[in-house]
């Protein structure tokens, strides 16, 4: 494999695509020509993580090791913390410890906190007194919350200064921390007392007291405040960051931009895993026995509510003896109600998980739901009825029950389907927030339920009055 070049980028872009390909000659190529893996690590460490990816944890772990710590640290921070987790568990110990010296505190947590605990020790052993400390005051906090999305790297500014004095020391911090949109201002106790974003103080006249050009008594959030009220505060004020204090006001760390659209992420993913039964905080490199452990009761769940629809469909096996038409027919409505119900439940978890469901509006949007479950019925309960008529009319489907009659049949379930399983995915996320659960947990499964209940037993109900 040869390669010939002119920037780290054009490397970064051809090795990708043929790590997509033929990952262990790309693996081979960079360890025969470390000098241009260095230049690549140090000028994209964003594409260098993707290279990595791509590669077999053994042979990622090797280049990771010919790495200096801070090219190392700085790829680190691009791979997802569960996939950079396999991948440093095969880096030696004191390449790894070096690695996370170098890292932001809350990027070398994410990471430690996907190691196994025996692990974990090993590490922080390995690591300097300062990382190692900075790392678990972070770890005391659940993921969720502020205090598990905060940076501790911020602008601290004490309340007696001026403006001017306030830039010249700023000048001092922006090589220790990136992320300088805004400075806060604490008093002697490391009490938060106000906030003034960089642009701002640049503006004001420097002998301005901070006192007097500061926002006093800022947006803040605590440590245990849950990443979902993080990220609605921050959209409702249109804040780029937002400070994280303890229970006495003292500044603890900031929540980023970064940090915010994390949270917005995870929860997203969090409420799709949630609807479907998965672990909330599974992920495709969790370990085999936690899935297990997530998943299993929602099956097992999920087992029963089918037995009760088979039991729906047993009282009626006579009249499916009699019409064996209609075992064709069943599946075809419950599928049309279970897509309706998951799509009107896709849409009122979206709006819940956004904030924008006042309970003053349930009433109507209920209304607007059966509207569209009504709508969206008539219209295939018309075609559904027109392709069963052409079916059992044309000897496509064989059945000594008049083509129209077994129409009107489906008609009738389909409509009756649509409405009611439209208006349950509505509804079902509502009533479990009622009851103080989250309103995305399971939906998906008694959604399916309903819509099975009624698309089979319904159908049939309908089929014995009429046929």
């Amino acid at each position: 494999m040869r390669l010939r070049l002119r920037s780290p980028r054009q490397l970064a872009r051809t090795l990708l695509a043929a790590a997509r390909r033929e990952p262990e000659d790309v693996a081979d190529y960079l360890e025969s020509n470390l000098e241009e893996w260095e230049a690549l690590a140090e000028a994209a460490p964003g594409d260098a993580a993707d290279v990595l990816e791509q590669l077999e944890e053994d042979d990622a772990a090797r280049l990771l090791s010919e790495l200096l710590p801070g090219g190392a640290a700085e790829i680190l921070e691009e791979i997802a913390p569960e996939l950079a987790a396999e991948m440093i568990e095969q880096v030696p110990l004191g390449n790894l410890a070096a690695a996370l010296n170098e890292m932001p505190d809350e990027a070398a947590a994410d990471l430690i906190d996907e190691l196994d605990e025996d692990i974990q020790e090993d590490v922080f052993a390995a690591m300097t007194d300062e990382a190692e400390q900075g790392v678990r005051d972070l770890l005391v906090y659940p993921s969720d919350t502020a205090g598990g999305l905060m940076t501790t790297e911020i602008a601290v500014l004490p309340l007696g200064l001026t403006t001017g004095e306030a830039i010249e020391r700023i000048r001092q911090l922006h090589e220790e921390y990136e992320d300088l949109s805004y400075v806060y201002i604490v008093n002697d106790d490391n009490r938060l007392q106000g906030v003034l974003s960089f642009r701002d103080l640049v503006f004001k006249r420097p002998g301005s007291p901070l006192a007097d050009v500061m926002v006093a008594d800022p947006i803040a959030v605590t440590a245990h405040t849950h990443r979902k009220e993080v990220a609605e505060l921050c959209q409702r004020y249109h804040l780029f960051g937002i400070p994280v204090t303890d229970g006495d006001g003292v500044l603890l760390g900031m929540v980023t931009t970064d940090g915010v659209i994390e949270a917005v992420q995870d929860e997203a993913t969090e409420d799709f895993a949630a609807a479907v039964g998965a672990g909330l905080e599974e992920t495709v490199y969790s370990d085999i026995t936690e899935s297990f452990r997530m998943r299993a009761p929602w099956l097992v769940l999920n087992l029963f509510l089918a037995l009760l629809v088979a039991f729906v469909i047993e009282r009626q096996t006579g009249l499916i003896s009699r019409e064996p038409v209609l075992a064709v027919l069943m599946p075809v409505i419950a599928l049309l109600g279970g897509n309706g119900g998951n799509q009107s439940l896709a849409v009122m978890i979206r709006s819940l998980a956004t904030d924008d469901v006042p309970r003053a509006q349930i009433p109507r949007i209920l209304a607007r739901q059966t509207g569209v479950g009504v709508l969206n019925g008539l219209l295939l309960a018309v075609v559904s009825a027109g392709m069963t008529y052409l079916l059992v009319a044309t000897g496509v489907f064989h059945t000594e029950t008049e083509p129209a009659r077994l129409a009107v049949v489906v008609a009738i379930a389909v409509m009756a389907n649509l409405v009611i399983a439209t208006v349950a995915g509505a509804a079902i996320p509502l009533v479990l927030r009622r009851l103080g659960q989250d309103p995305a947990l399971a939906s998906s499964i008694f959604v399916t339920l309903i819509s099975d209940v009624v698309g089979f037993g319904g159908f049939l109900l309908v089929a014995g009055l009429l046929l």
